[in-house]
């Protein structure tokens, strides 16, 4: 009997398939049996070998489950920017200590062996280095993603470069240092980069590229050098004695800058919709994004082959159960480049319309607004325009500040019911601005930054959307009384505002809190709010049932709603533990399985 493999697989520009109709491929041995001698013979062998990597989702994410999203992650991870109508239980300290499984169970690991595997084995393959070395690189950046995750999750872990064996050491190692583990991903990246093609201005294959890896080490250097730093400075449980994150920033920063020194060169990567209406909002609303210099690695998904993910179908036209926070509105300046605490130019929130007067224009491409240039649904006869949030569907469905969420949704109602509420716009998983930023921060960090710096990054991000007269200037920066950070120089305080911003709802923001050291000054006594209820109290043609539900709604003093004022675990802010939190536990049974590792702080 013949055994089938059924992979999904990048294949350039068109995208994700399903390869169930390649008889020369099913014709192969089931790849579960890599040992045998009828493989590791060609090129091709570890090309197919690779292609599963682009299909893990722990490594790559596709988003395929219900109420799963890149655009509602900052919600469902318990951040300060978006909320989700239920506040999040690690947030409030109320993890407890597994017994088992917990991220750290054999199934949890299996994605670093399949690397190794081929690392152990690529080496047999008869053809030359330029033919083999592609897809080494490919395999090392993704053991990379691999171990950043897990750092991320657990901090110290143990490095384990090869497959793991009943007789292996590794089985009984103890946890490896974080530093020395990022160092061994920095210098895995440096292969990777060395041996993966420059994309450059040719076509986009859907593959992994030199530019990619790139971005993915200066994200991975950023992390852990602010990571040290921060822990550091406030000697929490978590820093790394003798070591305060400098060298790695600077890898940051010299990653970052040979990405930019590329895109200066031969034009790619950059920043697309440079000056065209709606730039910023269109960017998250693309099927395919072969053609964007900005968009460095991206899924394509097909309703033909019933390849569908679920980024923002509850977000949708009814809110999802998530909303924006005002903390994040507030961060928006005005047309001025001033903050809302002193610019003239400010018209208040106690409206939509008013709210997004004069702003920053991300703002109003970043949450809805009632002005008829919203759709919810764009292809209806006659299109359904936003009017106001839901809060009269069900708990899942409601929004949870007022504040809805525009970015990453598509308001194309066909596509959605023509495949089960799916959604077939494409996963972006790195994105030059990301980059841009990286290296303003990085730079920034190390005392090295200068006003052609911040030109090229922050300011380039302000000119796409036509902010020119609000503009970033080092030497004349406006103190904004409502700073979210203390002791921080005003120029790093502005450009992790900028960070905020620019990569609002993509799922960065628990990482930034964690890696700044910052939940005791952005999470822990506090709640996230919304928008100023009053304004829907007599909303011009609503319906009772909507004026009955906005009456219900909890505000705090000031009027502003409190979506979690009525849980009684967080009436007076998250509990954050600082002593404990920032890491997830290694589970009891591991430590007893493996008497070499050590638990986490305050577990």
């Amino acid at each position: 009997m013949k055994k089938y493999i059924y992979i999904i697989m990048l294949t350039g520009v068109s995208g994700l398939m399903l390869l169930s109709c390649n008889d020369d491929f099913l014709e192969r041995a089931p790849i579960v049996n890599l040992s045998d001698a009828n493989y590791w013979k060609s090129e091709n062998d570890l090309k197919i070998y690779c292609n599963n990597f682009y299909n893990q989702n722990g490594l790559l994410p596709y988003y395929n489950d219900w109420n799963s999203g890149i655009y509602g992650k900052d919600a469902t991870d318990g951040s300060d920017i978006q909320a989700y109508i239920d506040y999040n239980r690690r947030m409030n300290g109320e993890n407890t200590l597994p017994s088992s499984g917990g991220g750290w169970a054999a199934s949890d690991w299996s994605l670093l062996r399949d690397i190794n595997y081929f690392m152990d084995h690529y080496q047999s393959v008869e053809a030359t280095a330029d033919k083999v070395n592609p897809y080494v690189g490919e395999a090392l950046f993704f053991r990379s993603i691999f171990y950043f995750n897990k750092l991320k999750t657990f901090g110290d872990v143990p490095w384990i470069p090869e497959t793991v064996t009943i007789e292996s050491e590794s089985l009984t190692a103890p946890r490896t240092p974080r530093n020395q583990v990022v160092d061994n991903i920095m210098q895995d990246l440096d292969k990777a980069v060395e041996y993966l093609p420059a994309r450059g201005s040719g076509a986009y294959t859907g593959r992994v590229t030199k530019e990619t890896a790139l971005a993915l080490q200066a994200r991975i250097a950023l992390y852990e050098g602010t990571w040290e730093k921060y822990h550091a400075l406030k000697n929490t449980a978590f820093k790394v004695n003798g070591s305060d994150g400098s060298k790695f920033i600077q890898k940051a920063a010299d990653a970052a800058g040979a990405l930019i020194a590329l895109g200066e060169a031969n034009g790619f990567p950059g920043l697309d919709n440079i000056g065209v209406e709606n730039c910023y909002m269109d960017l998250f609303r693309q099927y395919d994004y072969s053609n964007y210099k900005e968009i460095l690695l991206w899924r394509k998904f097909s309703k033909e082959d019933n390849v569908v993910n679920h980024v923002d179908n509850y977000l949708g036209y009814r809110g999802g159960g998530h909303g924006l926070t005002k903390s994040l509105v507030d961060s928006y300046l005005c047309l001025d480049g001033k903050p809302i605490a002193v610019s003239s130019q400010y018209q208040g929130d106690r409206d939509l319309k008013s709210l997004v007067t004069n702003r920053d224009p991300r703002l109003n491409q970043t949450i809805m607004v009632d002005d008829d240039k919203h759709f919810l649904w764009e292809d209806y006869s006659p299109p359904t325009m936003f009017t106001v949030p839901l809060f009269t569907g069900g708990s899942g469905e409601n929004s949870s500040t007022g504040y809805h969420q525009a970015k990453g949704f598509v308001p194309n109602y066909t596509d959605y019911a023509a495949t089960g509420w799916g959604s077939l716009h494409g996963v972006i998983y790195f994105r030059y601005a990301e980059v841009l930023l990286i290296y303003a921060e990085a730079k920034a960090e190390l005392g090295t930054i200068t006003q052609s710096d911040i030109d090229k990054t922050v300011n380039a991000l302000r000119k796409r959307v036509g902010m020119n007269k609000g503009l970033l200037d080092m030497a004349n920066i406006t103190t904004d009384p409502n700073w979210e950070f203390a002791n921080l120089s005003p120029v790093l305080q502005e450009i992790r505002r900028e960070r905020k911003v620019e990569l609002a709802c993509e799922g960065f923001r628990v990482d930034d809190i964690f890696r700044w050291a910052a939940a005791d000054e952005l999470i822990h006594g506090k709640r996230p709010l919304g928008a100023y209820k009053a304004q829907w109290d007599n909303y011009p043609g609503a319906a009772e049932s909507f004026l009955d539900a906005v009456a219900k709604l909890a505000v705090n003093e000031n009027g502003y709603l409190d979506p979690y004022k009525n849980f009684s675990a967080v009436s007076e802010g998250y509990h954050f533990n600082l002593g404990r939190d920032y890491l997830s536990p290694i589970p009891t049974d591991e430590l007893v399985l493996n008497p070499n590792l050590t638990q986490n702080p305050g577990w």
